[in-house]
């Protein structure tokens, strides 16, 4: 039998969501503590590969299991969990269901203060340079993306997608640098490596004069590499909504 469960992480403990020799990694953590819950060995499949540092508000994963779940197992694995991992829900779904190909919508934030916050050192980008960006030039490049439908210009190097299309359907930024901080929200059918950290930190050059739109426009009419390009750190980034058909 297959089964869905809900959670939601603090990645900034882990090397990512994927399992990789000598790190570690929320998938490990998971499949460690459901095998042993369980007395059986337990292999969960993510809905998206989420990077070191990057956190999730809501994620979906899959497994299977033949045998009957322990009374209030929900509780119980949150308790051997980490604390920075929660599991919300667990539910049975079509033997054939995948948590990562079924999905056909998934959105990201990213959050950047531009006051320092002392308690937002694992969650948030803080912005410590003199030069503020202009909010309204960043809006203007964040919406410029939704008349395109590739993306490489903002897919990290020695990936292995085979197209780089992708349905991008919200990209805004709320809030502005007087106000001590902003959000960027953004939202499409898929994602490619890194895309959102290089969006953000395009944005953001954009917005402080480094690069210029037609800069943009000409990359993304190219589909070629930025001049100056910027992988914003991962802490602000948060996946926030998974939705299937």
């Amino acid at each position: 039998m297959r089964y869905f469960a809900e959670l939601a992480y603090n990645g900034a403990q882990y090397f990512g969501w994927q399992k990789q020799p000598g790190q570690i990694s929320v998938q490990e953590q998971l499949e460690m503590s459901f095998s042993t819950i369980l007395g059986t060995e337990i292999e969960v499949v993510g809905c998206g590969r989420t990077d070191t540092g990057v956190h999730a508000r809501q994620y979906f994963m899959h497994f299977d299991f033949e045998g009957q779940f322990p009374r209030a197992f929900t509780r119980r694995i949150n308790k051997f969990l980490p604390a920075d991992i929660a599991i919300y829900r667990i539910f049975e779904v079509a033997p054939d269901a995948h948590a990562r190909f079924d999905a056909v919508h998934r959105a990201y934030e990213y959050h950047i203060d531009f006051v320092k916050n002392p308690f937002g050192k694992e969650t948030r980008y803080f912005y410590p340079f003199a030069q503020l960006p202009d909010p309204v030039k960043m809006q203007e490049a964040a919406s410029l993306l939704l008349e395109y439908e590739a993306f490489f210009p903002f897919c990290k190097t020695n990936t292995d997608v085979k197209t780089m299309q992708c349905d991008l359907r919200r990209a805004d930024w709320e809030g502005s640098p007087e106000e001590g901080k902003m959000v960027f929200h953004i939202a499409a059918d898929r994602f490619l490596r890194g895309m959102v950290r290089l969006i953000v930190g395009m944005c953001l050059n954009v917005g402080t004069g480094k690069t210029t739109l037609e800069e943009v426009r000409r990359a993304m009419g190219q589909q070629g590499r930025l001049k100056k390009s910027w992988s914003i750190p991962p802490q602000g980034l948060f996946l926030t909504d998974i939705r299937y058909a």
